[in-house]
């Protein structure tokens, strides 16, 4: 039996992760705690015999956990984190791993040190229609990936709980590390890594096109350059709809997303394949959750490596995107 605790009980730890902790027969949730002590409630509710902790010091002090869930806002990530790990735990952390990408490097320098498990939350791909996908290509459906095209259109955010006087957390650059780029593109980085490979050049530009009431951007347009060819990935919460678009293309083939249903277009003909529910369906994914434990359970057991290398590449690709950005959308290489 593994014994964990939430550090932060916002809206994706009582509505993403907690019922796929609840659903662990071989996982306990213990305590929590949370910047906001209004969630004390919620915590309660959905585990009646836990315990609540006023802050992570105390938290980290008086349980005896082997892991932690950290599902504070993204500029606490990296020191959170941290600290799990100088107490000997293993850590589970929502995306962005991290706001910096020497954070990143520290994190991971702690991890190796200490030999604990640092696992982030990348469960867009576990997605049914992501799961697809990765398959289709791992089965050469369409024979190498040549290029990849993701776009994600929102009118605004997700609703995040947050400390008292905070609205919502992903409005306030200091607290989210940035806008959408950070929020949406996270997801869309990984994702599209997964199936094209790992970029050796990225240009970006960030925009601000409708909610100038923050100080962050609400449109991102970041360009990757692949040993295969060149891919795209396209965000806004500057649109009137919400959609969610994917579109694959291989030396033998094409991939696209319509609605819930992958499409694989070959030199045999066109396959549908029905995969609810469309990813512009949800905020906080609960079912997408269970693969992310499975992962994360067999990592922290010795049993599987985790995610770390890749959600390390994400901070990177992340930090190049924003340093693109204030050099007029200049392309940028990566290093081995």
């Amino acid at each position: 039996m593994l014994r964990g605790a939430f550090i932060g009980f916002g809206n994706v730890a009582e509505k993403g992760h907690a019922p796929g902790w609840r659903a662990r027969p071989d996982v306990e949730i213990v305590a929590a705690t949370d910047a906001a002590p209004a969630r004390r409630a919620a915590f309660l509710e959905a585990f009646p015999n836990g315990r609540w902790r006023d802050t992570p010091t105390d938290l980290l002090a008086k349980e005896e956990l082997d892991f932690v869930d950290i599902c504070a806002p993204p500029a606490a990530h990296a020191s959170l984190i941290l600290q799990a790990l100088d107490a000997g735990l293993h850590a589970l952390s929502e995306k962005p791993l991290v706001t910096r990408v020497s954070d990143a490097e520290a994190v991971a320098a702690a991890a190796a040190r200490r030999g604990r498990i640092v696992h982030a939350v990348h469960n867009w791909l576990k997605a049914p229609i992501c799961l697809k996908i990765s398959a289709l290509i791992a089965a050469g459906a369409i024979g190498a990936v040549r290029s990849a095209q993701w776009r994600t259109l929102r009118s605004q955010p997700a609703i995040a709980a947050g400390p008292e006087g905070v609205a919502n957390w992903r409005t306030d650059p200091e607290l989210a590390g940035g806008g959408i780029l950070f929020d949406h593109g996270w997801h869309a980085v990984y994702c599209v890594m997964r199936w094209a490979g790992r970029p050796r050049a990225v240009s970006a530009r960030l925009e601000t096109r409708r909610h100038r009431q923050w100080r962050l951007e609400d449109t991102a347009t970041i360009d990757l350059e692949t040993a295969g060819g060149a891919s795209r990935i396209f965000l806004t919460w500057a649109a009137d709809e919400r959609l969610n678009a994917i579109e694959i293309e291989g030396e033998r083939g094409r991939i696209s997303v319509d609605g819930d249903t992958v499409v694989l277009a070959a030199p045999a003909g066109e396959s549908r394949f029905s995969c609810p529910p469309a990813l512009s369906q949800g905020s906080h994914h609960p079912d997408w959750f269970d693969g992310v434990v499975d992962d994360f359970v067999a990592a922290a057991r010795g049993e599987k490596r985790g995610n770390l290398d890749e959600a390390a590449l994400c901070a990177l690709l992340m930090d190049a995107a924003q340093r693109s950005r204030a050099g007029g959308g200049a392309r940028l290489t990566l290093g081995a």
